[in-house]
């Protein structure tokens, strides 16, 4: 087969590749907030890892006992890292996961308990005897339920109304995101949308408490292409420009009136800000 003729199959085989997969297998990067040297918040998957370190008594090396010694000082080093990552979560642009415990016993106690639970995702033998241990608990469910402000309620489901509004122009969105990006915004489990007049555009009250600890109030990414395929928020999305972030966290974002007036204009939008559909794009 001649170059030419090569090239041309090629050429076939990736707009095939093309067609059949509609896009060009674009990996996007997700949003992970790196907590010390060995602990991290993945927001887009909605976990939180640590990864722990363990070495055997130096009088142990090279005999048997060594590896399960060594592999039980790492599970104890990540144990530790995974509660210090864990207690670092902002819940609100106002707490964190460790006023929570502070104030209470009982949140606390499960903190600690479900990080006792952490699965292992992962686990490495070094050369030099040491063992790496990854452990990762879930964002959501549990931690959500325990975590998330007792004013996020089960809510009945929302039914378009006959002859409201569907949206601008007559559409029905399927979601939102929310481009914070530039702004110096920080994810939190519990985030609010306000107006430029402080209005609540999203944020508990519109939140039924089933979706939010099933699969948190808002998912996050780093690029607004990828919020975009996220299947979050389905095929048709109302975008809008966050305009500035306010509070300590600075996890709650200002919208401009006119954007509030859209996602709010029909009972459409309101049912699927009930079911958390929504992506907020961060830096």
């Amino acid at each position: 087969m001649n170059l030419k003729r090569l090239l041309g199959v090629v050429s076939v085989v990736i707009t095939l590749m093309v067609f059949a997969t509609g896009s060009w297998g674009t990996e996007w990067q997700n949003l992970v907030q790196q907590i010390g040297d060995n602990g991290s918040i993945d927001w887009t998957e909605g976990v939180i890892q640590a990864t722990g370190i363990g070495a055997p008594p130096e009088q142990f090396y090279g005999k048997p006992q060594a590896r399960p010694m060594a592999l039980r000082a790492a599970q104890i080093d990540a144990y530790r890292r995974l509660l210090e990552v864990a207690r670092g979560v902002r819940i609100d642009s106002e707490t964190v996961v460790e006023n929570s415990a502070v104030k209470n016993d009982v949140v606390r106690t499960q903190v600690e308990g479900m990080v006792k639970g952490a699965q292992v995702v992962k686990k490495e033998y070094l050369s030099d005897g040491s063992v790496e241990v990854t452990i990762q608990i879930s964002l959501h469910k549990g931690f959500a339920q325990l975590m998330l402000p007792s004013e996020i309620q089960q809510i009945e489901m929302i039914r378009p109304l006959p002859g409201t509004n569907h949206g601008a122009g007559g559409r029905v969105y399927t979601g939102l995101i929310v481009d914070a990006s530039g702004l110096g915004a920080r994810p939190a489990m519990s985030p609010k949308i306000v107006d430029e007049n402080g209005k609540e555009v999203y944020g508990s009250a519109y939140v039924s408490r089933e979706f939010a600890v099933q699969q948190g109030m808002s998912g996050y990414a780093s690029d607004l292409a990828a919020a975009r395929q996220n299947p979050r928020v389905a095929n048709d999305p109302l975008i809008v420009k966050g305009l500035r972030v306010q509070g300590p966290g600075k996890s709650d974002i200002v919208i401009s009136n006119a954007d509030a007036a859209r996602i709010l204009s029909s009972s459409e939008n309101l049912s699927f800000l009930q079911k958390c559909r929504v992506m907020v794009v961060l830096d």
